[in-house]
């Protein structure tokens, strides 16, 4: 039986650390887990064991180790992707300084550039159009109230797809339009619902004669709680139905939902929270977006005296 080495066995209490000291979900140590096993796998191929051999010289050929990395499909890593490891090799780091073992600091690895990211988003008459969708399409009044219902709510709130059909009816306020919502990193936060998302939720959950807490569930017979994947298919068949030529998905509801907010003046930091980022540089993304709406005001506005 082979024995673990030094690092091995700190990589176990790393990711012990994560999940009761940082309570972070078991999705995330996983993904913690995948990353640094690329990284052991390729300290132990030159001789790393301890934390004391770990240097700017290794983590120099790892990176051009993770940028030649071919995946199973012969296609290589994206930056984002190699970022990912490098992220969980400087929270590894970082641990094993918080323990006091000697080691790198993790300070001295940089994250490599990567391009700016292309937010995917409905403007005002594509969101019409998908909204519109299920009454103009759906024949059974149960599933045209229920899609209404999760097209309005994702549009409403932002929730993120996992959010949205893990929600239960008795945590829902429809009197209030309000509803707390369990998020990443087991984050609670405050989702708000529109007058349109309310009034379909209602309608939805009216005419519901079942006992599953679920807020949405997959019919009338054999009820049970509907999955990310029947939610997914549902939003991609209302938008091909309503002719937006845009891939669309439950996330692109998502990002319609903060540029609507941004667009419409609201202040950053507030989309940050409704969100559910930890950080505001997450949110930053969307920071284009107001970036060409101070454009467009600059060019309508500015220099018109002298014309």
């Amino acid at each position: 039986m082979q024995t673990k080495t030094q690092l091995e066995n700190l990589k176990t209490q790393f990711l012990e650390y994560l999940e009761i000291e940082k309570n972070k979900s078991q999705k995330t140590v996983r993904n913690y887990d995948h990353y640094l096993n690329r990284f052991f796998e390729f300290a132990k191929n030159h001789s790393i064991a301890t934390p004391l051999d770990i240097n700017q010289e290794l983590i120099k050929k790892y990176r051009l180790y993770l940028n030649r990395f071919l995946d199973e499909k012969n296609k290589p890593l994206k930056k984002i992707t190699q970022n990912y490891h490098i992220i969980a090799l400087r929270a590894f780091l970082k641990y094993l300084a918080k323990q006091d073992i000697k080691s790198l600091a993790p300070e001295k690895i940089e994250l490599a550039k990567t391009d700016s990211r292309q937010i995917n988003f409905l403007d005002e008459t594509e969101m019409a159009l998908l909204l519109a969708a299920p009454a103009k399409f759906e024949k059974n009044i149960f599933l045209r109230l229920r899609d209404i219902a999760i097209l309005e709510t994702l549009f409403s709130t932002g929730l993120r797809i996992s959010e949205l059909v893990s929600l239960d009816r008795d945590k829902i306020n429809l009197k209030r339009g309000e509803f707390s919502v369990r998020g990443k990193g087991d984050k609670i936060r405050i989702a708000f619902l529109s007058d349109r998302a309310r009034a379909a939720l209602f309608a939805y959950l009216e005419i519901r004669h079942d006992d599953c807490p679920a807020v949405f569930v997959s019919g009338t017979k054999n009820v049970g709680r509907l999955t990310p994947r029947s939610v997914q298919r549902l939003v991609e068949k209302y938008a091909r139905l309503a002719g937006i030529t845009k891939h669309v998905t439950p996330h692109v509801l998502r990002h319609s939902f903060a540029t609507d907010l941004l667009m419409n003046g609201a202040d950053i930091r507030s989309v940050q929270s409704m969100l559910g980022h930890a950080s505001i540089t997450t949110t930053q993304i969307y920071t284009h977006i107001t970036d060409q709406q101070l454009r467009d005001v600059h060019k309508a506005f500015h220099g018109k005296r002298r014309k």
